[in-house]
């Protein structure tokens, strides 16, 4: 029966959140990723309060949950079997308490920063621990990126600026713009400075993505403001206005903390953007959207990105595993995100991953025999490094039409 058409707003909303605890059973597990912030400032309280022999611990606290406790629990419980249906998804895109969740990471996030930035300025403070303290910060700043990224997708300005709050600390706010109006438009093909190539070690990944992107932020956001006429100096150029919340912030604890927390600063951006880089490498590895005659790309679908569904690393990244249907509909919120049996699946979840990626060899043994079998052993199907195609094709037996093309 449908709902009297005299019901207020209110009494919608209420119906809609009502729903919303019927169709999703992780509801209040979702509470997981803005709590992120907490457990950080509760690392920084451990290592104010510890005796001197815990302090490293505490101070390394956030790479051992993000490489150690995080894996762990993610790998003992498993995956995640809710999927939800058409009419599921439009109840659950209604419901505000999501978007309120999301938004509540970055108060959370801002109160860890300036914590971590008073204990680094403290003489007591060596700059071993300021690094250290860095690392644990960014790890937190790092993930913060993918609360930006949820924001970046949305139509209205204030999520637009909330967006940048989130990326300050790490100075990436260009991704505000790359990502939805670049990356969505140009993943998994070779022209995408965030898909990273088979063969592609992410060192060589790190300064294609990161350079890469802000080149083609600048590129989008020129265009974008001389379709309205105006110079890249311009007051509305929202990459001016990203980089001066940063400026400030950055400026603002030097000026209150002193530049003893400088170390701690830089530490924890380089961190936090690295650390969100290797989930970009990790995303689209080797995986190529294939062109028609006139060199255009099919549309992006579900097997041109890697997924995974365990169940604690998506509560941790709102669900950014199910990364297929994220590209085949971006302004879908995260809670609304389906798992497509279809898409190519990765071994265990992101958080699992991170350190394997940082390991060349590893990496390739892991997941280069996942590309080929991924396209049934048609590696030319595959976005491969240029420099190493020859050797991967001889690895794998198979022939390369491009190199046998050149040869006749």
């Amino acid at each position: 029966m449908n709902a009297p058409v005299n019901l207020t707003e209110h009494q919608i909303q209420d119906s809609v959140q009502k729903s919303g605890m019927a169709l999703d059973k992780k509801r209040y597990l979702w509470m997981i990723s803005p709590a992120l912030p907490v457990i950080g400032i509760g690392i920084l309280a451990g290592y104010q309060f510890s005796p001197k022999p815990l302090k490293k611990f505490f101070a390394l606290g956030g790479p051992i949950v993000l490489h150690i406790v995080i894996p762990s629990i993610d790998t003992l419980i498993g995956k995640d079997s809710n999927n939800p249906t058409t009419e599921d998804i439009k109840l659950l895109e209604q419901d505000p308490y999501y978007s309120r969740l999301v938004k509540s990471f970055i108060p959370l996030q801002y109160i860890a920063n300036v914590y971590a930035c008073y204990l680094a300025s403290r003489k007591e403070t060596s700059l071993l621990d300021k690094i250290l303290l860095g690392v644990s910060m960014g790890a937190i700043n790092g993930i913060a990126i993918n609360t930006a990224h949820e924001l970046s997708h949305k139509s209205d300005r204030l999520d637009h600026i909330l967006s940048h709050l989130a990326l300050v600390p790490t100075g990436y706010n260009h991704f505000r713009i790359e990502h939805p109006y670049g990356h969505h438009k140009c993943a998994a093909t070779p022209e995408d400075p965030a898909s990273s190539k088979m063969g592609e070690t992410f060192y060589e990944f790190w300064p294609r993505t990161v350079f890469g992107s802000l080149k083609s932020s600048i590129e989008i956001e020129t265009k974008r403001l001389k379709r309205k006429g105006l110079s890249f100096w311009s007051k509305e150029n929202e990459l001016l206005q990203g980089w001066g919340m940063s400026a400030t912030f950055h400026s603002s604890m030097v000026a209150v903390f002193g530049k003893g927390t400088i170390p701690y600063l830089a530490t924890q951006a380089f961190y936090g953007l690295s650390l969100f880089e290797i989930i970009n490498y990790i995303e689209h590895y080797g995986l190529l959207r294939q062109q028609d005659e006139n060199g255009k790309y099919e549309r992006t679908m579900p097997e041109h990105s890697w997924n995974n569904n365990n169940i604690v690393t998506n509560l941790f990244l709102y669900q950014l595993q199910r990364h297929s249907d994220h590209h085949a509909y971006p302004t879908r919120p995260f809670q609304a995100l389906r798992h497509f049996d279809e898409a190519p699946e990765l071994p265990s979840g992101y958080a699992s991953m991170l350190l394997p990626a940082l390991i060349p060899s590893l990496w390739f043994k892991i997941m280069d025999k996942r590309v080929f079998e991924h396209y049934r052993g048609n590696l030319n199907k595959a976005n491969i490094h240029p420099k190493r195609r020859a050797q991967i094709f001889k690895k794998f037996g198979v022939i390369d039409k491009l190199l046998s093309k050149e040869a006749v």
